[in-house]
């Protein structure tokens, strides 16, 4: 039991914090609005929020603070939640030199989400709103995973070209947005993506600009000519708040009901492209830079890309977290075979990191047992995420003639995990959007490995190449036959 009464967190109570823990020293009250973000999860909150906040903190970017927004009827649930605490976020940083807690206050109001976002649509379309972003997760662009173009035939997407001016997806209320904006002449702004995609502004565009065609020509020109779609890579590891997080806080001797942990690193590579301003978040320690799609490419496959292949193996072996999975005998030697050999070597250095350096920087983020990262949280929405992640390192492989042997068995053991329970009998529940028919399909490619590779919205034309084709199947027959740590162990003592 504590002997000191718990602060509830609140612009009120900020004076009466304990010392321990940073709060704002600005006046949050003097701040004006200058960004709406849509997607108000733990990523936003320990990355872009805090850079901001960083800003606000030397005196800069007061006139740029956030204004949050979601689109889905859960998103309330937040809303509620932040506006309780006057959209205050305790940052808790896992280090292992020091666990340290600070208050972020770059946030000042949270939109209202109702059925058709007409509030949302009416705040982007005000004169202050100059830059909107979004954390909407890998799989929230509408992208066909095969073609990687826009995917119109979505239900969501119908609805929104049925419905423009009461449209479902944030997509949607942004065209409805730019459209109130370009009558109104209130001049174009800067879409903004701090998701984990290759290309993020580019896909943006893409997204925007096409939903926008299929409702009026003229206003898609507009904004394919005016509005700014910059590039970015964003890296933080944030692990989701659970009974864990929400104790932590207390022991700081403060009631959040929305707290953040996260790791002692962070990374945001900007592309300068912003058509109405932009605060300067490189005086925060972030990077503008001509080089993002390097920076995006070693990132992306080296740390998201070696995050799956940690989760999958993770989850079928029983290791509940990413810490645990790099601390296990099979499965650390495994991912780093896997990553040294057969993903670094195609991947590009960047400005004062080569690939092999960033290998040895992520295994060490990786074993951090400060961060509970579950494996469950990191194999969400493989259909997402394997295409996005891990098959453009086995595309180039097999382009180049090398080895993708390890990467088969990434794509095997997804397959095993998706059978649904862990080989101690214990059940996975369902963990991904399309989790019905990655499960049957698996069930059928435990006799039939070519099965799982018939699913062409994930691989497309990779079941015909005969290299990857017969990995797959080889590694697939060996983990039901023999267990995934047979394979693990043949694949790792393999020439």
């Amino acid at each position: 039991m504590r002997d000191v009464p718990m602060i509830a967190l609140s612009q009120d109570n900020l004076s009466s914090l304990p010392s321990k823990i940073a709060r704002p020293s600005y006046d949050r009250s003097a701040l004006s609005a200058g960004i709406v973000h849509i997607g108000l999860g733990n990523f936003h909150r320990a990355h872009q929020s805090w850079y901001l906040h960083r800003l606000m903190e030397q005196g800069l970017a007061h006139d740029w603070a956030i204004i949050g927004a979601g689109v889905r009827p859960y998103d309330d649930v937040q809303r509620q939640k932040m506006l309780a605490q006057d959209c205050l976020t305790t940052l808790i940083k896992l280090d292992p030199e020091g666990v340290s807690a600070e208050v972020v206050g770059s946030m000042i109001d949270y939109i209202p989400v109702v059925e058709g976002n007409g509030p949302l649509i009416a705040r982007m379309a005000e004169a202050d709103i100059r830059i909107v972003a979004l954390t909407v997760t890998e799989g929230g662009y509408y992208i066909d995973p095969v073609t990687l173009g826009f995917d119109a035939t979505h239900p969501d997407i119908v609805h929104d070209v049925a419905h423009p001016d009461q449209p479902r997806t944030a997509f949607g209320a942004i065209v409805a947005a730019l459209r109130l904006r370009r009558a109104k002449e209130q001049g174009p702004i800067t879409l903004q993506s701090c998701d984990n995609l290759q290309g993020n502004g580019a896909v943006l565009r893409q997204t925007i600009v096409s939903l926008a065609r299929l409702m009026d020509a003229d206003l898609a020109d507009w904004i394919n000519t005016a509005c700014s779609f910059p590039n970015s890579m964003v890296d933080c590891i944030v692990p989701a708040t659970g009974p864990n997080e929400l104790a932590l806080v207390e022991e700081f001797g403060l009631h959040d009901q929305v707290p953040v942990t996260h790791e002692a690193f962070r990374q945001w590579v900007i592309e300068d492209d912003f058509c109405a301003g932009r605060p300067d978040w490189d005086l925060a320690g972030a990077t503008f830079s001509d080089h993002v799609h390097a920076f995006e490419a070693m990132k992306i496959r080296i740390l998201n890309g070696g995050h799956q292949v940690l989760a999958n193996a993770g989850e079928v072996l029983s290791l509940a977290t990413i810490s645990a999975a790099m601390g296990d005998a099979d499965v650390a030697p495994f991912f780093a075979k896997v990553v040294r050999e057969e993903i670094a070597p195609l991947v590009q250095p960047v400005p004062d990191m080569t690939p092999a350096d960033y290998v040895t920087l992520i295994e060490r983020r990786f074993g951090n047992e400060m961060i509970v990262d579950t494996t469950r949280r990191v194999a969400f929405d493989g259909s997402s995420r394997h295409p996005g992640f891990v098959l453009p390192s086995l595309r180039d492989g097999l382009e180049k003639g090398s080895s993708i042997s390890g990467l088969a068995l990434v794509e095997a053991a997804w397959a095993r995990m998706c059978a649904a329970t862990r080989e101690d009998g214990t059940a996975i529940e369902a963990n991904d959007p399309n989790w019905s028919d990655l499960h049957q399909t698996a069930l059928v490619a435990k006799s039939d490995p070519m099965a799982w590779l018939s699913m062409s919205r994930i691989y497309g034309d990779l079941a015909d190449d005969p290299r990857f084709a017969t990995a797959f199947c080889h590694w697939l027959t060996l983990i039901w036959s023999q267990g995934l740590r047979a394979a693990l162990r043949a694949y790792v003592a393999a020439d």
